[in-house]
């Protein structure tokens, strides 16, 4: 057992924040295959981290870690990297990962945050450390798919970024709360080079997800994805949009949306069951697809790419990718400072974590 006042003096532990939750376990587990006894479940909850580490034989270790308060950069001496699996308000603890020369990975999906953390580039270059952001399915598998289909052709116009969820997968509290209070967003997209205002589920857009899923029906959702790859890939036109795969739930909630219902969101009683209603949706598979439609130039002629990406389990990949990077910062050293997954990975870097096949088609037009 241990608590965050302990520290030991070889640089080599992983400590998951929030592992104990529902992708955390996942990533911890995988993490202590590769690197027995080095792997730490954190969380404010030390009767969670206990029973999660019981569970595991002791494989992975518990840590009572609280993000929220003020952390010295001493306690994280022994730390080589920080995997954030909770949604944060400030970046003070990434700044104590910066003091300590310690990696960090994020699978927040929260661009307001993400950008605040962009701005401790220099701090983690001085320690030597690499923030790694943007690690998950989307964002993450998404940017790379983004990136890919770039790759391609010599000049991308536009990308269009689509997520399929599957209502048979039972997410985490936090997932869906963060969804839920996404449904009302009003936000700015790339269009053209220039900022554009979008509503969530507004501006519903057909997408062809192939012969076994078929076409869809997606509506603009504020997925951090969009904004980032907009930037560090220099996309003039970037949008991404959300389905879910029960066709009809997703169009009564592009029905609710124009009727102004989602505004009553603001209500926290009628969030909060909004939230608890997501838990008991029947039906649906436990899957997941990410689509990315590329247009562009290649050769003096348009180019459209489309990338297709279907699989089990949306909290599984997410874990998955977020080992994967996770095993190949903790051996390899990446270039310090603060980026996205796809200004430093490449699909094929953590495809095969996936276990997915990925599907690839290019058509000019």
């Amino acid at each position: 057992m241990r608590n965050e006042s302990k520290v030991e003096s070889a640089k080599d532990q992983i400590w998951v924040v929030g592992g104990y939750g529902q992708v955390g376990q996942m990533i911890c587990t995988q993490l202590a295959r590769s690197f027995p006894g080095k792997v730490w479940a954190a969380g404010t909850r030390m009767n969670r981290a206990e029973e999660f580490s019981r569970s595991t034989e002791g494989i992975v270790q518990p840590l009572q870690l609280d993000v929220r308060k003020t952390i010295d950069p001493v306690l994280l001496h022994s730390v080589k990297l920080v995997i954030m699996c909770v949604d944060q308000t400030d970046t003070r603890f990434v700044e104590a990962c910066a003091k300590a020369g310690t990696d960090y990975i994020d699978i927040s999906a929260n661009y307001d945050f993400l950008g605040q953390v962009e701005q401790l580039h220099s701090k983690m270059q001085r320690s030597k450390a690499t923030a790694m952001l943007s690690v998950g399915l989307s964002p993450g598998v998404t940017n790379l798919l983004v990136r890919e289909a770039g790759a391609h052709m010599e000049q991308v116009d536009e990308a269009d970024i689509t997520v399929m969820l599957g209502l048979g997968e039972k997410h985490g509290k936090a997932a869906v709360e963060w969804t839920v209070d996404q449904m009302n967003a009003t936000y700015q997209v790339m269009k053209k080079g220039e900022p554009a205002e979008v509503q969530s589920f507004h501006d519903g857009k057909w997408i062809d997800f192939g012969a076994d899923l078929g076409r869809r029906k997606a509506y603009r959702f504020n997925f951090s994805d969009q904004h980032v790859v907009a930037r560090t890939l220099r996309i003039p036109t970037v949008s991404t949009r959300l389905c879910l795969d029960s066709r009809w739930i997703t169009r009564s909630m592009a029905i609710s949306k124009r009727m102004g219902l989602f505004t009553l969101l603001r209500i926290p009683s009628l969030r909060n069951g909004t939230v608890k209603a997501f838990g008991v949706i029947p039906g649906g598979e436990p899957m997941f697809a990410v689509k990315v439609d590329a247009v562009g130039w290649k050769k003096g002629k348009p180019i459209h790419v489309e990338q297709l990406l279907v699989g089990e389990r949306e909290a599984d990949a997410t874990a998955a990718v977020a080992a994967a990077v996770a095993e190949r910062m903790y051996r390899t050293e990446l270039p310090h400072g603060v980026f996205h997954i796809e200004q430093c990975l490449s699909l094929q870097n953590i495809q095969e974590a996936l276990r997915v096949p990925l599907k690839v088609t290019t058509k000019i037009t």
